[in-house]
């Protein structure tokens, strides 16, 4: 006889919730923002520049720009590849809204595109098909970590005279066809919120090989304004020109202090982050119902997130039953993501609402499953737990 599921009044896997993410900071990490916060400066000193030079080499690029949040990452990179009043930008259709918000900032206009059906990344061909006259560039999302199809989108990109711009918010530390992620695109971008694979708390960095477009997102993060307060202190002047209209998305020293200590921990962060994520892939692929992500040739995983698949045709409930049921075993499963055109504010601009099949399908179906480097292995092992008594439960 089967053990009855929490949510039916059974004992649960886990008395405590386990929550899909979260930061990991250790004792060289308080220490370091405690460092920061004895020095003279502790906004935009030299610490945002150490950082920036630390990430540039990760990733193999010539430039960073520390901004403070991923979000401000896209808008700058955007800013950077002159998104600008009327223009149209291809926005893959599964993905985090600030990916095409980016472009609605500086009065652009988000085409959204589907996805490939296994690795829910944007699809190329379909990307092509969706390039028009006022087209200006297009915004590719490394969707959990895995990076897109870089190579075909590149070519595609400077075939049609447009700007390809990365949201690798999930994807830092991956590799693609042997190289980091980072220089595939004109401009490539990363986030530091707490659940991804390095924190600064908030905060995010646009990287670029182009040192005009580096330039654009440096002053963009500044009010626009040629002149940071540091090299004006240094050179003894006050005098500034603002010659754009930038904002205040400037990353303070004492979060660039923590980003430059938890990057030095980047490669044992992925490694545990995939350790898991393997387990997972070869305990619950042989479970009734579950769908393991894919995972392309040619690329390096981060495994920012990792998303499961409902297969239908093997289970007897939807997804919010499944989705309260895990939960009320103490596993934190949520949601990546609902496809941005059918958010109130963009059916309100006149997007249709079952835009692109292959994202639809896959909303109904996902649920992203608890993965952090702080995890435990007995942690990871009750994720699989729960999900095998759930589905299990289930199971047609």
């Amino acid at each position: 006889m089967t053990t009855p599921l929490a949510l039916h009044g059974g004992p649960p896997v886990r008395s405590r919730m386990l929550p899909y993410g979260g930061q990991l900071i250790e004792a060289d990490d308080i220490q370091a923002v405690t460092r920061a916060l004895e020095d003279d400066w502790i906004t935009t000193g030299p610490r945002v520049a150490e950082f920036e030079r630390a990430v540039a080499a990760r990733v193999g690029a010539r430039h960073a720009v520390a901004v403070n949040s991923g979000t401000a990452a896209l808008h700058a990179a955007a800013f950077a590849a002159g998104i600008g009043e009327g223009d149209e930008v291809i926005v893959p259709a599964l993905t985090f809204a600030a990916s095409a918000n980016a472009v609605l900032y500086l009065g652009g206009r988000p085409v959204f595109c589907d996805v490939r059906a296994d690795t829910l990344n944007l699809d190329p061909a379909l990307a092509a098909h969706a390039i028009g006259p006022r087209t200006r560039a297009i915004v590719t999302v490394d969707f959990a970590g895995q990076p897109s199809d870089l190579g075909l989108l590149r070519a595609l990109a400077d075939r049609r005279g447009l700007v390809l711009i990365d949201d690798a918010a999930h994807a830092l530390g991956a590799a693609y066809r042997g190289a980091p992620l980072g220089t595939q695109a004109q401009l490539t971008t990363f986030s530091f919120h707490p659940v991804k694979a390095i924190t600064t708390g908030e905060g995010g960095m646009v990287v670029t090989d182009d040192a005009e477009r580096a330039a654009r997102a440096r002053r963009f993060r500044n009010h626009g304004i040629s002149t940071e307060a540091a090299a004006r202190h240094d050179a003894g002047a006050w005098y500034y020109e603002m010659v754009d209209l930038g904002f205040n998305y400037r990353l303070p020293d004492v979060q660039c202090a923590l980003g430059i200590s938890q990057l030095a921990k980047l490669d044992r962060f992925l490694a545990r982050r995939t350790a898991i994520a393997e387990h997972y892939r070869r305990a619950l692929s042989a479970v009734p119902g579950v769908l393991v992500p894919a995972v392309a040739d040619g690329v390096r995983h981060a495994w920012h997130i990792f998303p499961i698949l409902l297969d239908p045709d093997r289970v007897r409930a939807g997804r919010a039953e499944v989705f309260a049921a895990l939960r009320a075993e103490g596993i934190g499963v949520t949601v990546h993501y609902v496809p941005v055109y059918r958010h109130p504010y963009y059916q309100r601009l006149g997007y249709p609402k079952a835009l692109c099949p292959v994202a639809e399908s896959a909303h109904e179906r996902l649920l992203t499953l608890p993965l952090s480097a702080r995890m435990l292995d007995a942690d990871a092992d009750d994720v699989v737990a729960a999900v095998d008594k759930v589905f299990r439960h289930f199971a047609c």
